[in-house]
């Protein structure tokens, strides 16, 4: 089953009322979100649950279908259907990726995160870019982001660079004051993002506290008056 994931007990319960599940046939969802616990109507009629998530992006593409390959399956399985669960996500190409049933949320949380919101954050750049008079901002984005993205994956937070991880407190105020005037439905995702930067920097050993404190003060200031 492929449905949104707030419809999906609404369509297990109606499976199960119809008569249409029989005992030992396997029902799946896709749903990153859910894991077992919403398929509990459809067990009680004998039917043996399975929450198997790709964690891929779908647009409704043909491309859709060549990303398949080498993904990994967030996989929540009973200890009797794991060896099944391994063998049909190998036959999709992918790999498992094991989920406990009270981790799914968290599972589903950290891909939203970096890749829903990431979407998000990539067309506000763009649309900055647009407001700073440039015609093409995916030109101009596209081999600073994928570097970026490598980078993260590649080294972790040993990839960050820029004024908050350097502590530009003055630069960081003029980013906050143009944004400001120009576009304040960015300042909030600026905001938290340059402070969840400099808390991972300051961790990281990237930028010593003392350093960061103008910086935090900064923050801190547009905060307030926001």
């Amino acid at each position: 089953m492929a449905v949104p994931d707030d419809a999906l007990a609404g369509v297990v319960a109606g499976l199960a009322e119809s008569g249409a599940l029989r005992p030992g046939q396997v029902i799946a969802h896709t749903s990153g979100a859910h894991g077992l616990a919403v398929l509990a109507p459809a067990a009680a009629v004998g039917a043996r649950p399975l929450a198997l998530h790709p964690a891929m992006t779908f647009t409704g593409t043909p491309d859709d279908l060549t990303r398949l390959a080498g993904i990994s399956y967030g996989v929540t399985a009973p200890a009797e259907l794991r060896a099944f669960a391994a063998r049909l996500v190998a036959d999709l190409g992918g790999v498992p990726e094991w989920v406990a049933e009270g981790d799914r949320p968290l599972y589903h949380a950290a891909l939203a995160h970096g890749a829903n919101h990431l979407v998000t954050l990539v067309n506000e750049a763009a649309d900055r870019l647009r407001d700073a008079g440039v015609d093409r901002p995916e030109k101009v984005l596209a081999p600073l982001l994928r570097a970026a993205l490598e980078n993260a994956l590649r080294l972790g937070d040993d990839a960050l660079t820029g004024p908050v991880s350097r502590g530009d407190a003055g630069t960081v105020r003029r980013h906050l004051e143009r944004l400001a005037a120009t576009a304040p439905e960015s300042v909030p995702s600026y905001l938290a993002l340059a402070r969840r930067t400099a808390d991972r920097a300051i961790a990281a050993g990237r930028l010593r506290p003392a350093d960061a404190e103008p910086l935090l003060d900064v923050l801190d200031g547009m905060e307030v008056a926001a």
